[in-house]
This record gives C-alpha cells, structure tokens and sequence, in this order.
C-alpha cells in the first residue's frame, strides 16, 4: 500500500485558492447524530488527519494586536453530510481506492469514527471494542479523506455541504 498522501514543499502554495492543491480533504459526517455528537466526530478525524497528512498544515500567524493564532489547513477541508447508509459507501469506496492506489501520488488517506469511539469513555475499551467488531459491522459516524482531487471528488460525488 503506498505512503499517506502528503504535500511536497514546493505544493504548499499559500497564497493561491485551494482549488488549485493537488490533494483534496473531506469530513463526511452522518447527519442523523444530535449536533454535539456530530462536532465532536468531525473534531476527532480532523484531529487525526492534521496529524497524519504532511504539509496539511499552514504556518500560524500574529493578528494586528500581535497575538499568535496557530496554523490551520491552508488548502481547506471541505465538510459533507451523509446518511448512514451512504457513509458506509463513502468508506468502502475510499478503502478500495487507498488498496488500489499504485503510487504515493495515487495515495488515500483514511480516518474513521466508528461508533464505538463515542459509546465508550476509556480508550483502551474503545480499542477493544474495535478489535471484536467485524468490518462489515463496523458503524462509522465520520470520515476523513485526503487524496487526489478528482479520487475524492468521485468518492464523495452528489454528497451535500453541510
């Protein structure tokens, strides 16, 4: 499986749209969970992929009072609403197209938030959970994906803005 989708240094092109980055990011999030539970998945796989994705990431900056503001991602991330039903073609279509990728270009990344994540309150139960719970049961109330644009785009196709 190639590496995961990363921005080269010459990419990191700040001062241009971001149209124009050759990676896309998204957040589908299930619409049908309570307005908490759902800000609460998009923070989780957001948090994974700024972690994840190289040169996601922009530099931070001062504001005119000169109070330091961190970094956010510099070529956007675009959040989507989905039914279950839809989220969990949304990820079968993003794993087949991380398992067919042939190159780091052609590289997806992957970040989910299975139910689980939100049913249990400590981590390593969470992880057993995880362990026990077959993928076609798997219940993901989030995901993140970066890759290619026009990868993503075909994944994500007729997915609303929320």
């Amino acid at each position: 499986m190639p590496a995961t989708p990363a921005f080269r240094p010459e990419e990191i092109l700040t001062h241009e749209s971001t149209r124009s980055a050759r990676l896309k990011w998204v957040v589908v999030v299930d619409t049908a969970l309570e307005p908490g539970r759902l800000a609460n998945a998009v923070a989780c796989v957001a948090a994974a992929t700024g972690d994840a994705v190289r040169g996601l990431q922009g530099p931070g900056g001062a504001d005119a009072g000169g109070a330091e503001h961190p970094g956010l991602a510099w070529a956007g991330c675009t959040v989507l609403g989905a039914g279950a039903e839809q989220l969990a073609n949304v990820r079968a279509k993003a794993v087949a197209a991380a398992e067919s990728a042939e190159t780091d270009d052609e590289a997806v990344w992957i970040a989910d938030m299975p139910l689980a994540a939100q049913t249990t309150r400590v981590y390593d139960e969470y992880l057993a959970e995880l362990a026990r719970t077959a993928p076609d049961q798997l219940q993901s109330l989030a995901l993140s994906i970066v890759g290619p644009r026009a990868t993503v785009d075909r994944i994500v196709k007729k997915l609303r803005l929320l």
